[in-house]
């Protein structure tokens, strides 16, 4: 008989309701456990009373940057997998990852490359066994 694994928990941090409900509704659709949320302090409370493995956060929020929340959650949870998604030029990107960010994704959001990325990145994780 074939175990099933653990179902994954994504987070989602963006102050577009659109596109908190579009993301959810495609990335649950692949079988993942989702939440979301439109601020960076609603994303901090959450990270406190759930575990997430993966987190996809705006660079741009209403109440912080998106840098200060990728260093709070950094230091609540470094395990988790954090994919920054922004308007903002690709250059930037490098100043994300040197914070703790995994990817960077460049709106307009393209599906499928968002699902690939988070594919790849909970099945490094899963090799390392940061959640074991």
């Amino acid at each position: 008989m074939k175990v099933e694994k653990e179902k994954k928990s994504i987070l989602i941090v963006d102050d577009d309701n659109v596109i908190l409900e579009s993301l959810r509704t495609i990335i649950e659709k692949e079988g993942y456990y989702v939440d979301i949320v439109e601020n960076g302090r609603k994303a901090i409370e959450q990270s406190k009373v759930c575990i997430y493995h993966l987190a996809v956060l705006n660079v741009l929020l209403p109440d912080m940057k998106g840098t200060e929340l990728l260093i709070k959650l950094q230091e609540i949870f470094p395990e988790m997998i954090k994919i920054m998604l922004s308007g903002l030029p690709l250059e930037k990107a490098e100043e994300f990852l040197k914070l703790g960010a995994t990817a960077f994704i460049v709106k307009p959001i393209d599906p499928s490359k968002l699902l690939r990325i988070i594919r790849e990145k909970l099945k490094e994780q899963e090799d390392f066994n940061l959640y074991a």
